[in-house]
């Protein structure tokens, strides 16, 4: 199954990551459909370089034509946020049936600080780091898409 081999070469690399979005709700407990893989990661160049590693062993590559190494300079980011409006640097594999994984950027979410909330799931001996019912609160405050308001009753009737 893609979601254990991809969690799997993260941590064997020494990603730190957030897992967010639909996945992450439904590690939550709310059952939320979703076809792709949302993830913020430490944007410091040793794990940008440890999440290339692993993106690579996984034989996922950016939809854009751009090359992977990309993601590892801080101005190109800059640029995608802030002149292209680039809101996920989506990923995706040859084999079909493999979701896309989406490395979110321009997060209004200071990752240390979230990191240190995260809850951590396990999947079939595998260790998730999920962003906390909090951030994902606020984060999908931050969209306005109908789906995320959704989410956010949601995850606030488990908060109380």
């Amino acid at each position: 199954m893609f979601y254990q081999r991809l969690f799997a070469t993260l941590a064997r690399n020494e990603v730190r990551y957030l897992l967010v979005g639909g996945l992450a709700v439904n590690l939550h407990g709310i059952p939320r459909m979703t076809m792709d893989v949302d993830v913020i990661i430490a944007l410091d160049p040793q794990n940008v370089d440890h999440f290339i590693a692993a993106a690579k062993e996984l034989g996922l590559r950016p939809v854009l034509p751009v090359a992977m190494a990309e993601l590892a300079d801080p101005a190109k980011r800059k640029e995608w946020v802030e002149e292209r409006n680039l809101v996920a640097f989506a990923l995706h594999a040859q084999e079909t049936g493999v979701p896309t994984v989406d490395v979110l950027l321009g997060v209004d979410l200071r990752f240390e600080e979230a990191y240190r909330r995260r809850v951590v799931r396990d999947l079939d001996g595998i260790a998730i780091d999920v962003a906390s019912i909090k951030d994902l609160i606020a984060m999908k405050g931050e969209s306005g898409r109908e789906q995320d308001r959704y989410d956010i009753e949601q995850l606030q009737k488990l908060e109380r």
